[in-house]
């Protein structure tokens, strides 16, 4: 079982490039917006309630994925009502369920950022649109992404495009996902 944890900040290209891959590795995505979109139709964002259903449902998943051996690309952007430790808690459940987890740093200059935040197809899964907001947060969300575990892969998306991106991880895979 493989766990190819993709992160990085809004609008970095977690789900486009995370799409790419699934195509290419035959590896189901499990996007952030899945749960976090679920969770919020009845909690606020960031209130406990929020934060705790939504960590016990993305840890729940990934669980059950190792228990199958199924593997599985998870975006998730790091921001401050994420509990401490849980790209680590999810790390020891991939490693101790004898699976291997890679982490891939999606980087994007703030610039890049302010090009795409407003972009249409973000609306979908209900993603942060407002450049205002956007940079009011940025300092938070780049102090989160600096505690992640060391990435095993950092592309800059800014420099990259999506299909390069998805095939530089692929490659990462040994071509590969599902072992």
């Amino acid at each position: 079982m493989r766990l190819v944890f993709l992160y990085g900040p809004p609008a970095a290209g977690k789900h486009t490039i995370g799409g790419l891959l699934s195509e290419k590795a035959s590896l189901p995505l499990f996007h952030n917006h899945l749960i976090v979109d679920a969770v919020a139709a009845v909690f606020p964002f960031g209130g406990p309630t929020f934060v705790r259903l939504r960590e016990a449902f993305w840890v729940e998943t990934i669980a059950a994925a190792c228990a199958e051996g199924r593997s599985l690309i998870f975006t998730f952007q790091p921001e401050p009502s994420v509990s401490e430790g849980f790209p680590e808690r999810v790390a020891a459940l991939v490693r101790d369920s004898g699976g291997r987890i890679l982490f891939v740093h999606l980087a994007a200059p703030l610039a890049a950022q302010e090009a795409r935040i407003a972009n249409a197809d973000r609306a979908r899964f209900g993603k942060l649109r407002d450049v205002g907001l956007l940079r009011a947060l940025h300092a938070d969300f780049a102090a989160c992404e600096a505690a992640m575990p060391q990435p095993d892969l950092v592309i800059d998306t800014s420099m990259t495009a999506p299909a390069e991106a998805a095939e530089r991880i692929h490659a990462l895979l040994g071509g590969d996902g599902r072992r």
